[in-house]
């Protein structure tokens, strides 16, 4: 398991003769701690083609000073990174706990030493009242060689928040500014080194685009002149990236990861389908049974996740059955993200926004072709729903209305920055729907799991709790089931 840790700092150049200002009676330090020097050095990989840069990741390999070993940083928020650690190993081989966490990223490629590193850094710590690292200020001397460059050099000041609070890390950066330094515009030591040597993917901007251009286009009051295809590409877009951001979250069984990656794939498979006009369905159509897979991959874990919080009260056995099955799940899962099917699918996504498939809807107004769009999405989701009194299997009816319900939403979701109100009405009916079919599928999960447990009870007292929980999710589903005839006849469907 890699060591992780949220670091918060900012970064500063500092020119010739930048001397380092006072630091006390800044709010919160009580003093300011004694020099020390340390001497770093760090030996920076990434793919041939600086993927990891280009997405403001730095996976390193660093020895001296107390944290010595490997560092891989990822962006969390404007100041923040997340940090994992792992002890120093062999030099040129990387971890497979961070490697792993790259697999989005790298995808296969090799791992090898870009750049490397020499730091003389001085370090003062900002101490609270009890003694306790407020923030520590590194005031670095750095020397860079990249792969072909000449050495290059340079003087850079950090400032990283323990536990001290932001106010702080705005107020000591405040000090740097009037003494002369000057807010860093690059996010990391190997940015700047690298320079012009890194670039964003070819998909990485054009997902940029397709957000920027739906953002300006709203703002500035001018959605009517947006088409329907850069509005699909906006939103696939997005997707595309909450799947490479929870990627990690996922194999590390972080809260909610695995929920919100696969929310991800299932909104871009669902718009995949509702947008086919939009799209070529040719080119799109081999995506669908690709995320249909990391889905349920992502689904096994998250059912199982639901299981364990309905199951609370549970008998131990219970508990550790679903406890069994949860990590071979979770195995199930990592070997999936680290399988070249899926790298393979996320270059079919990088693709699909990069050179997207549009077809003749696409350059029409959005505002005039997303109506019908959503319509006929919520048409499908009442079709399944007026099923379920005639099908031969209502529960399979009710699980297939749901499923409709969330394309419907989805559709909705999309079309919000042009259709505004109209559209976020539709997204608010078919998300009650949803939930409340969402709670009878979760049910009917939950009895099946129990129809089985009850075999494996041991003594006639874990036979009795399972049954009490067994009636309990019964009644969950009969409820939800009865709930479903009052929600729907309160949802009036799309107006435009």
């Amino acid at each position: 398991m890699a060591e992780r840790h949220l670091e918060i700092e900012q970064k500063y150049d500092a020119p010739a003769g930048f001397a380092l200002p006072e630091l006390d009676g800044l709010a919160g330090v009580a003093s300011v701690g004694e020099p020390e020097v340390r001497e770093l050095h760090a030996t920076y990989f990434d793919t041939p083609d600086l993927r990891l840069a280009a997405n403001r990741i730095t996976l390193r390999r660093r020895r001296g000073g107390p944290d010595a070993g490997w560092h891989l940083k990822m962006p969390a928020g404007q100041d923040g990174k997340h940090e994992f650690r792992a002890p120093l190993g062999r030099p040129l081989l990387v971890p497979a706990r961070l490697s792993g966490l790259v697999a989005a990223h790298t995808r296969g490629a090799e791992l090898r030493p870009v750049a490397t590193l020499e730091t003389r850094r001085t370090v003062v710590r900002l101490l609270g009242a009890d003694g306790e690292a407020l923030a520590e200020v590194a005031d670095d001397l750095v020397t860079g060689r990249g792969r072909e460059a000449e050495p290059e050099r340079w003087r850079e000041i950090e400032v990283e928040l323990g536990t001290g609070t932001p106010e702080l890390l705005k107020a000591a950066g405040k000090r740097l500014r009037k003494a002369g330094a000057k807010r860093s515009k690059s996010a990391s030591k190997l940015a700047r080194l690298l320079g012009d040597g890194v670039a964003p993917s070819e998909a990485a901007r054009q997902r940029a685009r397709a957000r920027s251009r739906i953002t300006a286009a709203t703002s500035n009051g001018k959605a009517p002149a947006i088409t329907t295809g850069e509005v699909v590409l906006a939103y696939l877009a997005e997707q595309v990236e909450s799947i490479l951001r929870f990627d990690p979250g996922a194999r590390l069984g972080e809260d909610d990861a695995v929920h919100r990656m696969r929310v991800a794939v299932r909104r871009t498979r669902s718009v995949l389908r509702s947008y086919r006009p939009v799209l070529d369905a040719e080119r799109t159509a081999p995506l669908g049974p690709e995320l249909r897979w990391v889905a349920q991959a992502l689904g096994e874990v998250r059912d199982l996740e639901v299981l364990r919080a309905r199951f609370a009260e549970a008998p131990p056995f219970l508990l550790d059955d679903l406890e069994r099955h949860e990590r071979a799940a979770y195995r199930h899962l990592n070997a999936a993200l680290r399988d070249a099917r899926y790298f393979a699918l996320l270059d079919g996504l990088d693709r699909l926004v990069a050179d997207p498939p549009l077809a003749a809807v696409a350059g029409k107004k959005a505002r005039k072709e997303l109506p019908a769009l959503v319509t006929r999405a919520w048409d499908r989701l009442a079709g399944d729903y007026a099923s379920i009194k005639t099908s031969a299997d209502p529960d399979l009816a009710r699980h297939e209305t749901r499923k409709a319900a969330k394309r419907a939403r989805y559709a909705a979701e999309l079309a919000v920055p042009v259709l505004g109100a109209a559209a976020k009405r539709v997204v608010k009916d078919t998300k009650r729907i949803q939930e409340v079919l969402g709670a009878h599928q979760d049910a009917m999960i939950a009895m099946e799991h129990l129809e089985r447990a009850v075999a494996r009870a041991r003594t006639t007292a874990d036979a009795f709790a399972v049954g009490v929980l067994y009636g309990r999710e019964r009644a969950e589903a009969d409820k939800a089931r009865d709930l479903l005839v009052t929600t729907w006849s309160r949802t009036l469907g799309p107006s435009f």
